[in-house]
């Protein structure tokens, strides 16, 4: 009877658990907006030399100005950096990012442009923009230690926001309204290549 039990206890905690594998993947990614594709990040190798606009990469492959708008180039390319470890002081794709680095490799390599290059720098930087007025490409902000600017990321839309979180975490997307970011917020720009 007990051997019997143990079974039936093993079979059903065998099939609890492939549901979970199979179901919490699905349920933990993200929400993106329709209009955002979903990127793989590609397993190659990719020449970190800035570029001028009129030449910047996307990993490595020339990017078509002519049938992207500015913010389209800056989200498309950040979504591609996905998974990128975080690394305190990083600023270029082969060591990891922190946050502002990510947010200053995005703008150079996108669009030509060189943001200052840290987080509170940026942040005096550009045009305000209310949270009302969010566009994709606009730089959000918050105070994740005490009363002065520590964090940046890239808006996407929908309220969704990439980033460099920190350290042991990749570079990922995450909500405005989740209740660590809603709580930090601090203001969002826009910079001048935007505005």
């Amino acid at each position: 009877m007990a051997t019997t039990r143990r079974a039936v206890f093993f079979c059903f905690s065998a099939a609890a658990l492939t549901l979970a594998c199979l179901v919490t993947p699905a349920l933990a990614r993200p929400l993106l907006p329709p209009e955002l594709p979903s990127i793989e990040t590609p397993p190659v190798s990719v020449s970190l030399t800035p570029a001028a606009p009129e030449a910047a990469t996307e990993m490595g492959a020339p990017v078509d100005h002519s049938s992207k708008s500015p913010r389209r180039l800056l989200a498309d390319f950040a979504l591609k950096l996905r998974n990128i470890a975080y690394v305190r002081g990083g600023r270029e794709l082969s060591t990891g990012f922190d946050c502002s680095g990510f947010v200053r490799y995005v703008y150079q390599h996108a669009l030509g442009e060189d943001l200052p290059t840290n987080s509170v720098s940026q942040f005096e930087a550009g045009e305000h923009v209310d949270k009302s007025g969010l566009k994709m490409g606009d730089l959000v902000f918050f105070k994740t230690h005490g009363k002065r600017i520590s964090h940046v990321g890239i808006y996407l839309d929908n309220g969704l926001f990439i980033h460099s979180p920190s350290r042991g975490k990749r570079v990922r997307i995450d909500h405005l309204d989740g209740s660590y970011w809603a709580k930090r917020f601090a203001g969002a720009k826009r910079p001048d290549s935007l505005t």
